[in-house]
């Protein structure tokens, strides 16, 4: 039976009030986070993660001061923002945080199983190594551009595979990373869902991690991002470091390029 005007009109009037809800709220969180940027509680993590880079530690009585995380040993400023790229000592493209492992591996004589074990702190507790670090490195790419190279065929590959993981879709609810951000005004209960393939949302959303998530009271670095997301899709448990969560990283910080990084940031 064809709706009455009167049906069609009380429609309408629902779809625009929801709208506008929808805007109210939106709004609301942009402040309630503008209100606690003042202060992240992050900065007390960076300097748990600036003392670890410079304190002599492990079987081999060495800082991390010698780390090259791409743009020369021991420099920090600026190669958050150009993270993850290729590699020539290992012959592959590493994140910041799998840069972080090889390097408490090969300088200061860790075991990389004791190191992966535990990469994300619980609720209530103590940042680990993984988190502080990630969140010193990131904060010296603080106001600097992304700029992640894919001059190389190894960079321009991890972009090829993250970009198919990105639209794969599996699991239980046949999801994948686009059905959440590949789409334009999306959101889940009150969140925004940006959607990741154009450069705008990709920069907003590259630049803010690691970021400190107030209801959990801890810092969340970029693979744990990316860990999260595959936990809501009800996929298998994405392991740390794997070729998966950092290829995943590269299509993403690729579509950021020319953003501003502003981590670590702050989350709700």
């Amino acid at each position: 039976m064809p709706l009455s005007r009167v049906t069609w009109i009380s429609l309408l009037g629902l779809v625009v009030a929801g709208s506008a809800v929808a805007q109210s709220a939106s709004d609301e969180i942009a402040k309630y986070r503008a209100m606690l940027a003042d202060g992240n509680p992050a900065e007390l993590v960076e300097g748990q993660g600036e003392a670890l880079w410079t304190t002599k530690r492990g079987p081999k009585q060495a800082t991390l001061e010698a780390c090259d995380l791409g743009k020369g040993p021991g420099v920090v400023a600026g190669a958050y923002a150009e993270l993850p790229r290729y590699f020539k000592d290992t012959g592959k493209v590493m994140d910041a945080e799998a840069r972080l492992v090889h390097c408490m591996v090969t300088l200061q004589g860790f075991e990389r199983a004791d190191i992966v074990r535990k990469p994300f702190s619980e609720q209530g507790e103590r940042a680990t190594d993984m988190e502080a670090l990630a969140a010193y490195v990131s904060a010296a790419s603080r106001d600097m551009k992304i700029n992640l190279p894919q001059q190389h065929a190894e960079e321009k590959a991890a972009y090829a595979r993250g970009k198919q993981a990105f639209f794969y879709r599996a699991g239980p609810y046949d999801f994948s990373c686009a059905s959440c951000h590949g789409k334009n005004d999306q959101r889940i209960r009150l969140q925004d869902l940006p959607n990741l393939q154009q450069a705008a949302a990709a920069r907003g959303a590259f630049a803010s991690w690691p970021a400190y998530r107030v209801s959990q009271g801890a810092v969340r670095t970029m693979q744990w991002r990316m860990a999260d997301c595959f936990r809501q899709q009800r996929f298998p448990q994405l392991e740390y470091n794997s070729q998966a969560a950092i290829d995943l990283i590269t299509y993403l910080g690729v579509n950021a390029k020319g953003g501003t990084m502003a981590a670590p940031g702050l989350k709700r």
